[in-house]
């Protein structure tokens, strides 16, 4: 499952739906969550499902309310009927809190773990290491985290994120890969901003980002392009894996000069893969 692009799609705005069916994101997200208030919340779900029922080609996740919401049974209801590609949910805290769910759940629907949305919502990475197969990615949420921090900005005047942000952005990308499963960044509000968006998703790919969430379509193709490999890169992974294919077994190899070990390999094997 390719997970480059993640755009939002308010639960309760079905017209928006189906037309984000025809974007190039990889996935999207039928939000039933921060999108919607809490009285329009039993007809958002409703709506999901109805949509869900109609033929689609796209992986289509639902970001459920959180665990200890009043509307997050109501919503694990919802997905069990609409068995789509997979499950956000948020303010995710610790890695046994889903295990009831995945009883109920078909073995088909996978999960993004939303994390270090409130201080209580860090991951760690010794943690998250022992975390469910079904779990394909986490990501995070700078914004619901600044808010629940009462700072009073999230960013610096470059546009990185605020010391007490970054280490939560850090957190989630080792958590991800000690559990072995994709990092997705978080959001760029400023959706106007092409450069700066385009700057901060380069940003998070060469941090070792595999995707990112999106929530206006005019940021999908930024997205997608800073998350996929270029023609250089996948041709000079294709020099690395046949180097090592070719050196009976040796643990690094020397190609123009420069020295490349088994790590190296892995990230080729990576970009190849990702490049098809």
């Amino acid at each position: 499952m390719m997970l480059r692009s993640l755009f939002y799609v308010p639960g309760d705005r079905p017209e928006r739906m189906r037309k984000a069916l025809g974007l190039p994101a990889d996935a999207l997200i039928l939000d039933l969550e921060d999108s919607v208030t809490p009285q329009a919340k039993p007809a958002a779900r409703d709506q999901v499902v109805d949509f869900l029922r109609e033929p689609r080609d796209k992986t289509i996740f639902i970001r459920v309310n959180a665990i200890d919401s009043a509307f997050f049974e109501h919503d694990i209801d919802a997905v069990i009927e609409a068995q789509p590609s997979g499950i956000v949910i948020p303010k995710f805290e610790q890695p046994d809190s889903i295990l009831p769910l995945l009883e109920r759940l078909d073995d088909t629907i996978k999960i993004v773990a939303q994390t270090a949305e409130t201080a209580a919502s860090l991951p760690w990475p010794g943690l998250f290491k022992t975390m469910s197969s079904r779990v394909c990615a986490l990501t995070w949420g700078a914004e619901d985290l600044s808010s629940n921090l009462g700072a009073t900005r999230s960013r610096e005047a470059d546009d990185r994120f605020s010391a007490p942000l970054e280490l939560a952005r850090s957190l989630t990308l080792f958590s991800a890969r000690a559990a072995g499963v994709e990092a997705i960044e978080t959001i760029y509000p400023d959706f106007r901003n092409s450069e700066g968006l385009a700057i901060f998703a380069a940003r998070a790919r060469r941090d070792g980002f595999g995707g990112m969430l999106a929530l206006h379509p005019a940021q999908i193709p930024i997205i997608n392009a800073a998350f996929t490999p270029s023609d250089m890169e996948i041709e000079q992974a294709q020099r690395i894996v046949e180097a090592f294919a070719a050196s009976d077994g040796v643990g690094a190899i020397n190609i123009d000069g420069k020295m490349y070990d088994l790590a190296h390999l892995s990230l080729a094997n990576k970009i190849l893969g990702r490049g098809d």
